[in-house]
């Protein structure tokens, strides 16, 4: 199975987005992160930038005509998760669990405050079960270093990863630093960090221009065997994609 992660920057770099996902038909499943879903005229009352596609998750799905949508949202009903998978796997269930706030929270002028939710794909390889699970972590605007709101948010996560019978892909913009408490629950739990494991020096493409070039990641439970993984050169948003292959 193939897969990228990739927080799309809303599809602020909109034409090399839509040429690197028409050249990528070949990738199973897709996690995006930051995508509009009929926002159009409804993101007034938010302090947000303007975005070129309001409606970038069925822009997403023209791209991928061989792939199922699914769109989760985190921030009232019009931006947030999507994920999309190759028509021949089969979907056994789909669905999401808030790991901070909770779903219909609208935020205040701050968009970066609004609910987290982890959306998740029950499907399998080779006629083992495997969940495939998209996360965009709390941004706070003060850097990616641990919080209460952060560590709980992880406790959450693994809540539900407990409930998972079979193999686990968790990946996402995860807005945390390596060395946080936050991300070394994941490993404590028995992840693999495929970022730490494979020496990974930035998640960030040349359009991000802070310090701390990480963000992103994919963990993998023990029994995948990993047969590619990469960050992938493409600048197609202010995040690089990351490339995963696995058995």
């Amino acid at each position: 199975m193939k897969l990228i992660t990739l927080n799309t920057f809303g599809g602020t770099v909109y034409d090399p987005l839509l040429q690197f996902l028409r050249s990528h038909q070949n990738v199973d499943v897709f996690c995006f992160q930051e995508v509009w879903h009929n926002a159009a005229g409804r993101t007034e009352h938010l302090d947000l930038e303007a975005t070129p596609d309001e409606n970038l998750f069925v822009t997403i799905g023209e791209q991928l005509p061989n792939h199922q949508g699914f769109f989760r949202p985190h921030a009232e009903d019009f931006y947030g998760l999507a994920m999309f998978i190759n028509k021949s796997f089969p979907i056994f269930e789909e669905g999401e669990t808030f790991v901070y706030l909770y779903k219909g929270f609208i935020p205040s002028n701050d968009l970066g405050n609004h609910a987290r939710n982890i959306q998740f794909i029950q499907t399998e390889q080779n006629k083992k079960p495997i969940a495939v699970i998209n996360f965009h972590g709390l941004w706070n605007g003060k850097g990616k270093t641990d919080t209460p709101e952060r560590l709980e948010q992880s406790k959450k996560v693994l809540d539900h990863l407990k409930t998972i019978s079979g193999d686990v892909v968790l990946c996402g913009d995860f807005n945390l630093s390596p060395n946080t408490e936050s991300i070394k629950m994941f490993e404590d739990f028995g992840l693999r960090n495929l970022i730490k494991e494979y020496g990974i020096t930035s998640t960030r493409t040349s359009l991000y221009e802070k310090e701390n070039k990480f963000a992103d990641y994919i963990f993998v439970s023990p029994g995948i065997t990993v047969t590619d993984f990469k960050v992938l050169p493409d600048e197609v948003s202010d995040h690089a994609p990351l490339y995963l292959e696995f058995a």
